[in-house]
């Protein structure tokens, strides 16, 4: 073994160490929107894997290129998708329900009132069944 190598196999190693101490102390709720960057910034790879598909150094570099470029592809299109759908879920409603009753005594949300209660929210008679 070269020092060289000794030197990238070190690194590797304590990349490696590093980056799992930091995503195990990752908080829940950052979670999700650390994931979506991550695989946004990984396009870096499809740049990459589009450099080895496309370098021309034979047939094995061609299709292992093209099987990187799928794989780089679909990681970077499914961060999108899972940051389109975690943002959907903070949305807000865009036309917030009043929370007062119209005029004619009915909620504000168009729903008629429940069955044995009158529009005007008095209580009912007491002689009605």
């Amino acid at each position: 073994m070269n020092p060289t190598s000794f030197i990238q196999l070190y690194v590797f190693v304590l990349a490696a160490f590093v980056g799992y101490q930091i995503i195990t102390r990752v908080p829940p709720l950052l979670h999700t929107p650390l994931m979506s960057a991550t695989n946004a910034i990984s396009a870096i790879s499809l740049v990459g894997s589009l450099v080895a598909a496309g370098s021309n150094r034979g047939t094995v570099s061609t299709v292992l290129g093209f099987a990187a470029v799928t794989a780089a592809t679909i990681n970077v299109v499914g961060g999108f998708v899972i940051t389109d759908r975690m943002l959907k879920m903070f949305k807000r409603d865009p036309t917030p329900a009043s929370k007062d009753a119209g005029a004619s005594g009915t909620p504000a949300s168009g729903a008629p009132p429940a069955s044995g209660t009158p529009a005007s929210g008095a209580p009912p008679a007491s002689g009605t069944p």
